[in-house]
């Protein structure tokens, strides 16, 4: 996205310092709303049970697996956060227990990236110089790890409103009474999924379509798995 490029304009925009993306959560959790929410639907419909059961189901799973996904979520990032603080606490202690070999590996992170002779040495004297500098260049040099870390909390957060909201969409025709709910939730649904495949595109290299495309085919996928799985049940009862 273009920004401007005056000093002061410039100047603003880093004072700020970056800005932390929760939009892999709203993707994830959008998703795996409408797919198992759908997914259910399907195997439910695959099986001709009522419409009743179609609800009780997805309603159960909107709230029991959003729950999970959310609670999951929330682990796994703050899993994240301790194992960054784990790294930062080793590379400090290195840093101020071993400070030659810590040069070394900076010199030789900047030689493998092309720098050599004065320049180099320049390079790593202005880097070790400044204790904080130092170890967020060992972060992410060495581990691939940045300070800006996500809020677990709000990943949660992003999760779970994300699988509500598009997870109960295949609800709305049978909670309305519809004739042909299932054909029109398939359709909805499907909308669904186009609609969160183009939106993501926007962060990505995909044209809008073939995200949309991308999504629609996953999802549809697993509710197809779904369905089938309902009719062989429904087969051998």
């Amino acid at each position: 996205m273009d920004h401007s490029h005056e000093p002061d304009d410039i100047a603003k925009r880093l004072e700020k310092g970056p800005s932390v993306n929760y939009l892999r959560d709203w993707i994830y959790g959008g998703i795996d709303g409408a797919v198992t929410t759908f997914a259910i639907m399907a195997g439910v419909v695959g099986a001709e049970l009522s419409a009743g059961i179609v609800l009780v189901l997805g309603v159960a799973n909107l709230f029991a697996d959003g729950f999970s996904m959310a609670a999951s979520n929330y682990a796994g990032t703050k899993s994240e956060h301790d194992d960054f603080e784990r790294i930062k606490n080793i590379e400090l202690r290195h840093i101020r227990n071993h400070p030659e070999g810590e040069k070394e590996e900076i010199r030789q992170i900047y030689k493998l990236k092309g720098y050599d002779g004065e320049e180099l040495e320049a390079m790593v004297e202005l880097i070790t110089t400044k204790e904080d500098i130092w170890i967020e260049v060992m972060l992410s040099e060495e581990y691939g790890l940045t300070e800006i870390q996500r809020s677990p909390m709000m990943a949660a957060i992003a999760t779970f409103i994300a699988f509500g909201i598009c997870g109960a969409v295949p609800l709305i025709p049978f909670i309305f009474g519809l004739e042909n709910s299932s054909v029109i939730a398939s359709i909805m649904v499907g909308f669904v999924f186009l609609g969160i495949g183009a939106i993501k595109s926007r962060w990505s290299m995909q044209s809008w379509w073939a995200s949309a495309i991308e999504t629609f085919t996953i999802g549809m996928f697993a509710a197809g798995i779904a369905y089938g799985i309902g009719l062989a049940l429904k087969a051998l009862v």
